[in-house]
């Protein structure tokens, strides 16, 4: 049955289809920030669990919500923003626009004048806020550490994995951006010398990038990598954390990235991570004490720091339990949520 909320206070929209990093974050939160806020995704594809509203209850926001000066538009993609500017400029509904960015780029005129219009600016990094003309509020992402947690003794693998050895994982979509090939060459130099290990690459190329995946296999081969280097494909989201916890060391290893979560999964799922110097890595990753930060496309670089923590369990076992509780911490979904809430509440406040 849907979680449908009738008055909400916040109205976070998601009007994209398809399953992405900015989708599953919100969606990830969302439940978390409702333990404080009326809040309600608005979108074709939410889950029944996520707090929600429909299309055909738009009209309701016209309104005050029964406790609130106004509500609060929370937007995260361009056509969000302008379906805010739209409600609360043209049709004069009582509401205040928040954006979260996530790019590390200059943002194009059209973005620029969106963000503009903005009541308040959420940035997921301090890099992010940098490439912004405006002031923003840092609310870096958070991770569900009771869905991401280190194995328990004699949990079974995902059927697709192998049983027994150790894995190294590299997990998102497959491409030159993500660096997938850079993680390939790394493994190519490493798994010789390591009989024991095996890699693992879990995700999808679209349409686009397929021959790019092609490529990889075709390296794998040449190799003699075939049944060392692993392909699953994609999981869904309630199957990935199972991934995580069968890692012994997890790769990050992007070309760029907006934020990038998956250092943040792994790390809550008791793997040290190796990490390139990108988005907000160098603010998740502590170099030496929960991974290794390395720069971008540096396949030399990447075979050393996974070699080294491959070659010193005790080490290995250390940062693993570091990097837990780092996230537990500091960037858990309730820090995020947290974080999220107080800029509406500061909104309200000003009222």
């Amino acid at each position: 049955m849907r979680t449908l909320v009738s008055d909400p206070q916040v109205i976070a929209p998601n009007f994209k289809r398809r399953l992405s990093g900015v989708t599953t974050t919100l969606f990830r939160v969302a439940p978390v920030q409702a333990r404080s806020v009326r809040i309600a995704v608005l979108g074709p594809v939410v889950p029944d669990e996520i707090p929600q509203m429909r299309f055909r209850d738009l009209l309701r926001l016209a309104r005050r919500p029964s406790d609130r000066p106004f509500r609060i538009w929370h937007a995260r993609r361009n056509v969000e923003m302008l379906a805010g500017v739209v409600l609360r400029d043209l049709l004069r509904f009582p509401l205040k626009l928040v954006f979260t960015s996530a790019s590390q780029r200059k943002h194009t005129g059209w973005s620029r004048f969106l963000i503009g219009r903005m009541d308040a600016v959420v940035s997921v990094s301090d890099f992010t806020a940098a490439y912004l003309q405006r002031p923003s509020i840092v609310v870096m992402h958070g991770i569900d550490t009771a869905v991401f947690r280190p194995a328990r003794a004699g949990e079974a693998r995902p059927a697709d994995l192998p049983p027994i050895g150790r894995l190294v994982g590299c997990f998102g979509r497959i491409r030159a951006q993500k660096g997938t090939d850079v993680f390939v060459d790394a493994m190519i130099r490493v798994l010789p010398d390591r009989p024991d290990v095996k890699a693992v690459v879990l995700g999808r190329a679209t349409g686009e990038h397929q021959n790019f995946l092609d490529e990889l296999k075709a390296r794998v081969a040449a190799a003699g990598l075939n049944d060392r280097i692993l392909f699953p494909g994609e999981v869904g989201p309630l199957e990935t954390p199972a991934y995580y916890r069968a890692l012994c060391l997890y790769v990050a290893p992007q070309r760029w990235e907006g934020f990038g979560v998956t250092p943040l999964e792994a790390m809550a799922s008791g793997a040290p991570v190796v990490a390139t110097t990108v988005g907000a890595f160098p603010k998740l990753v502590i170099d030496g004490e929960t991974g290794s930060l390395i720069p971008p496309g540096d396949a030399d670089a990447m075979a050393e720091a996974v070699g080294r923590w491959l070659d010193d369990d005790a080490a290995r076992a250390k940062a693993g339990a570091a990097a837990r509780s780092r996230v537990e911490t500091q960037f858990s979904l309730e820090v995020e949520a947290e974080g999220i809430n107080a800029v509406y509440q500061r909104l309200w406040d000003q009222a």
